[in-house]
């Protein structure tokens, strides 16, 4: 891994940061947390943004209506846009790094040419629909049902943490295609039309009193073949090309966040007077170290998924069980910084807080990600 920075990516850089000073400034307020078509269409508006300037998708493949830009320049665009406060992807999370990178890997040709083009122009939202009321951590004992007739499936069963479904066009959604097989071999990856007849939509309220997440019903949903993604029974294969997406590349954003939240609190500490508390400031310098090395591990898996075809590799679930916990620190000595008034709703850190709660759950939960990297990185033997 080469961290030196060519001239092309020092002028590169340079242009990004005038184009975020430029355009930053002109962006509408955000809208309530609580306002999900407005931050719907806040965050479409913003990604129509990134594309007319060429920033959208940037580290996509050219054929698949990305830049084709290097490893480096993806992290230098994260570093920038997070240092200069732009947007997050908010809504467009599961399109640009879930199920987009999905089909640009897994899709044919009309499958990339149809819905990779709007998740880039900001026209389109996904959502993810994969856990279920009684398969989470255990996604392969999923039971939605899809029975092929004809030229469609006809799709019946419900899912649960389903993020963004409120005002998302497509659904990333897993099914069973065949019953009798077992469980891993029998389940497809289909592209569900969110406005299909059949189709109900119920917003769950989080902890923190947002409801990103709801509970999709599929009653009988028809569903063209033409949606599927990969091979019939081979949707779990499919699924861990969309997991090493979620856990190796797509929370890369999310470490540059946390280094600027550190430096925040260790500068309120200072104002506070809470910094001459040598525990305090061991704890921050710790966390300091910890989320550098993260970066450095960003960095190393962003390089490693250029060179393995730009599918991350299992090197995700080391950052993705490393980050959750490290995140949930932050926020628990955020706490121990700010006192009293952590435990406001008004405010934002308080929010990021109870957020942080559901890392260690989300994208395959710490224990499922140990597992991982026992049995598929250091070898070690199935527990019984």
């Amino acid at each position: 891994m080469d961290l030196t920075y060519t001239d092309e990516e020092r002028d590169f850089r340079a242009r990004l940061r005038e184009w975020l000073a430029k355009t930053l400034p002109e962006l509408p307020a955000r809208p309530s947390p609580d306002d999900w078509p407005g931050r719907r269409a806040y965050d479409l508006g913003w990604q129509r943004r990134l594309h007319g300037a060429g920033y959208a998708g940037l580290h996509w493949p050219v054929d698949a209506g990305g830049r084709g830009a290097t490893p480096t320049q993806h992290l230098i665009f994260l570093e920038e846009t997070e240092r200069a406060g732009a947007p997050y992807v908010g809504a467009n999370f599961v399109g640009l790094l879930h199920a987009g990178p999905t089909i640009a890997a897994e899709g044919t040709a009309g499958q990339r040419a149809r819905w990779l083009p709007p998740v880039l122009r900001g026209d389109e939202v996904w959502c993810q629909g994969f856990s279920e009321p009684d398969a989470g951590s255990d996604l392969a004992s999923l039971r939605t049902r899809a029975v092929r007739d004809g030229d469609d499936y006809v799709v019946t069963g419900s899912k649960i943490w389903t993020s963004h479904a409120e005002v998302a066009d497509w659904c990333e959604l897993l099914v069973r295609t065949d019953p009798g097989a077992p469980k891993h071999r029998g389940i497809s990856w289909l592209a569900l039309p969110m406005d299909a007849p059949g189709v109900t939509v119920r917003p769950l309220r989080t902890l923190a009193g947002s409801a990103e997440f709801a509970e999709v019903f599929l009653d009988e949903v028809r569903v063209p073949v033409a949606n599927r993604v990969g091979a019939e029974n081979d949707g779990w294969r499919v699924t861990m090309v969309t997991l090493s997406f979620e856990r190796g590349t797509a929370f890369v954003g999310e470490v540059v966040a946390c280094r600027r939240t550190l430096g925040e609190l260790a500068r309120r500490a200072k104002a506070n007077g809470r910094w001459d508390d040598p525990v305090l400031r061991r704890r921050l310098g710790r966390l300091y170290g910890e989320f550098g090395a993260l970066w450095r591990l960003t960095q190393w898996n962003v390089s490693e998924s250029e060179r393995s075809g730009g599918v991350p590799g299992i090197g995700g679930s080391v950052f993705k069980l490393a980050y959750s916990h490290a995140r949930q620190e932050l926020y628990d000595v955020a706490a121990e910084v700010l006192g009293a008034t952590s435990l406001s709703l008004d405010e934002e850190w308080t929010l990021d807080r109870l957020s942080s709660l559901s890392y260690t759950i989300a994208a395959g939960t710490s224990q499922i990600q140990r597992n991982i990297v026992a049995e598929r990185i250091l070898g070690l033997p199935k527990g019984r």
